[in-house]
């Protein structure tokens, strides 16, 4: 199947760098710009499948990026880079269609495989999205489409299919974030955590949302501790 090329927003050079080459294995073009005007200037003259956003940027700020991504073409996928999100700029990134976060550092196979998870989301048939993993994927769908009922839906649907993945509930704890019950979010990752006390992003989620500044962004997947080259501190 035919890719549509990838478009690497960040301000970094290494990161540009390092990302670029984790993305060549898949033979999809990679493109990079420095900030978000370029960004959209490169938009505007092509066309992509798949844009890595970092959020934290001089300059025009990622989030005012995604929302013009999302406004203009909202077919795009976006995975979020960040190292320094809060609550607020979290939820506001899911409410935009961003589902997919990485956060810095992160490993080149971490790369190539969200690419890959994210390009294979869009072949999904819904009618045959019966099994777990295929209704966490439509889920994620649901959201980058901005369709967040039939995302809760489906998850809950994932649930259902197999109550042991502490995925599923981490998920649709975030969705309830995405809609405002901050509290029913909690029930959900105190789930996740019931059915895995090790699950770290349900813990860092019952961490930040029962904390008095809430700061931390939602977490949605097992964190990477392998380092960036050049960018032990994040960015």
């Amino acid at each position: 199947m035919s890719r549509k090329p990838i478009l690497v927003v960040d301000d970094e050079k290494n990161i540009r760098l390092t990302m670029s080459n984790a993305l060549e294995p898949l033979e999809i073009p990679i493109q990079t710009a420095v900030n978000g005007e370029e960004a959209l200037n490169k938009l505007r003259g092509g066309s992509y499948g798949l844009v890595f956003l970092d959020l934290k940027m001089p300059g025009m700020d990622g989030m005012d990026v995604l929302r013009r991504i999302k406004e203009d073409w909202p077919q795009i996928r976006v995975v979020i880079i960040t190292a320094h999100g809060t609550i607020e700029s979290a939820v506001e990134a899911m409410k935009l269609g961003a589902v997919d976060f990485v956060q810095k550092p992160f490993s080149p196979g971490e790369i190539r495989e969200l690419a890959l998870r994210v390009f294979d989301r869009d072949a999904l048939e819904e009618e045959k999205a019966v099994d777990y993993f295929s209704l966490i994927e439509l889920g994620k769908r649901h959201i980058s489409d901005r369709s967040f009922a039939a995302a809760r839906e489906t998850v809950r649907k994932a649930i259902a299919a197999d109550p042991a993945q502490p995925e599923a509930y981490n998920l649709l704890g975030a969705l309830l974030e995405v809609k405002g019950d901050g509290l029913e979010a909690q029930k959900f990752y105190r789930a996740a955590l019931d059915i895995d006390p090790t699950f770290k992003p349900a813990q860092a989620n019952l961490d930040r949302t029962t904390s008095f500044n809430k700061f931390g962004r939602i977490s949605l997947g097992q964190e990477n501790k392998e380092i960036v080259p050049g960018n032990e501190n994040g960015g």
